[in-house]
């Protein structure tokens, strides 16, 4: 079992930046690929970004390639999503999901648990 725990949303304008940190207990976080997901109001929740455990391969949906960076700290059960040049269609709800299938997921069917959430509201 895997509990997540996401924070550092929040209210921020158009080109600022936000860390979000996802912070997990159980053993197997380690050894899981670990990904970040958002739903808008009136949306699927769509895939953002993902990492394997050893943080060798990573994986971006096109819209955040060169402002998202994902990351983690398995000594910490960790993992972060470094937002930067945030734009109004960023605001959603970010969850961070881990996945016990190998590679790096993309899909949420693939992810085995989930945390609760975290508001990001970008203002214009």
């Amino acid at each position: 079992q895997v509990r997540l725990v996401e924070s550092g949303g929040g209210l921020v304008q158009a080109g600022d930046s936000l860390r979000l940190s996802c912070a997990a207990s159980g053993s197997t976080f380690s050894s899981s690929a670990m990904g970040w997901f958002r739903q808008a109001p009136g949306k699927e929740r769509e895939f953002m970004a993902v990492i394997n455990w050893s943080s060798i391969r990573s994986y971006y949906v096109d819209s955040v390639k060169g402002r998202f960076t994902i990351s983690r700290d398995n000594a910490q059960n960790t993992v972060y999503l470094q937002m930067n040049s945030l734009k109004p269609q960023d605001t959603a709800v970010y969850y961070c999901a881990a996945s016990l299938h190998s590679g790096i997921p993309t899909i949420a069917g693939e992810y085995n648990y989930w945390g609760q959430g975290t508001q990001v509201t970008v203002s214009s």
